[in-house]
């Protein structure tokens, strides 16, 4: 039987550990499966979920909240309820409209006050809070905010590549613009963008493709779903429970992306070893890894026969985050009476 603490599941931790029951050593790590310990960070650590608590909202649990965003909290009694197991967003707010409008006057506090590094990033394009992908919305967010809760956030990416007849498999990565508000002058995917309130997957796939790399609506057309990826990071920031959903797209060998919004300083297309190079350094925004190395799995690049970590890689790609949240005490009843597992 699985156990469970503070909603996370604790069976992860048998991801590394062998069976004498010690966790593996730095030795035993291959290069890729330490980078996927890095971009899921906060999955793998029992210590600080440990010191979260979960994030109700109309009885779910929605999210995660660190102590040092608890402590601010507490200066919100009347929109949060401080608990001894729980932070509760007040259920006297009743519907979609009255819960968004009471956290974001709360947020626009902090963010005028400098209480949190996140909110130097407000957007103002806001994320749905659900309790599942395919539910519906319990309020909105600003996109800056949600990993103050730990809100599991949705996005898309494009592996644009090009099959060269010399280089082999080559793939165009961007460089985002030292003006960013997360990430600066890091190497990233070709195309990336969070799913904001309003826009669809795809919708949102063909906005973003149009506004970062100026791909013209007939090789749009020519997009491949490809699944998703599924990570839990941590930063100075916040708590990054994210599901990115990918798609492919061949590009012609004369096709230059060009950037039309201002976030993206360049575009390199390098050979698939090459780009997997970029991937491992500093200079890689850490949360885009995910892609790239699901990409490079799915075209043969990684395989069992190249990586002696293979299956625990493939694992920690796909985080299983629609179920972390969902086995809160405080969770409403299924519609057959029974608490969802």
């Amino acid at each position: 039987m699985c156990r469970y603490k503070n909603g996370m599941l604790l069976w992860k931790a048998m991801l590394m550990m062998p069976r004498n029951g010690m966790a593996a050593t730095e030795l035993s790590m291959s290069r890729l499966l330490k980078l996927a310990h890095k971009f899921n960070c906060f999955y793998l650590s029992e210590q600080q979920q440990g010191k979260c608590r979960p994030f109700i909202v109309e009885g779910y649990q929605v999210g995660l909240v660190r102590p040092d965003v608890m402590l601010q909290l507490l200066r919100y009694p009347d929109v949060f309820h401080i608990q001894p197991d729980s932070v509760e967003l007040n259920p006297a707010f009743r519907d979609y409209d009255d819960r968004s409008s009471k956290v974001e006057a709360v947020l626009r506090e902090c963010r005028s006050n400098n209480v949190f590094i996140a909110l130097k990033g407000w957007r103002d394009e806001c994320f749905e809070v659900r309790t599942v992908f395919s539910n519906h919305s319990l309020l909105k967010m600003d996109r800056s905010a949600t990993c103050l809760f730990g809100i599991r956030n949705y996005g898309v990416d494009i592996n644009g590549y090009v099959m060269d007849p010399e280089k082999g498999l080559c793939i165009w990565l961007q460089q985002r613009s030292a003006t960013k508000q997360t990430w600066p002058g890091k190497w990233d995917n070709m195309v990336g963008g969070g799913l904001s309130v309003g826009y669809g997957i795809l919708e949102t796939a063909a906005k973003e493709a149009a506004e970062e790399a100026s791909i013209p609506a007939e090789l749009i057309a020519k997009l491949r779903p490809a699944g998703c990826v599924s990570f839990f990071f941590e930063s100075e920031r916040g708590l990054f429970p994210n599901t990115e959903f990918v798609f492919d797209l061949e590009l012609p060998a004369d096709f230059v992306p060009s950037n039309s919004d201002g976030e993206v300083e360049a575009f390199e297309l390098l050979p698939a070893k090459e780009a997997l190079e970029k991937v491992f350094s500093s200079d890689f925004k850490t949360t885009s890894c995910p892609v790239v190395i699901d990409f490079l799995i799915r075209h043969g690049l990684i395989s069992p026969e190249t990586e002696p970590n293979f299956p625990q890689l493939v694992e920690l790609l796909h985080v299983p985050l629609q179920s972390l949240y969902r086995c809160h005490p405080k969770q409403a009843p299924s519609e057959n009476g029974q608490n969802s597992l």
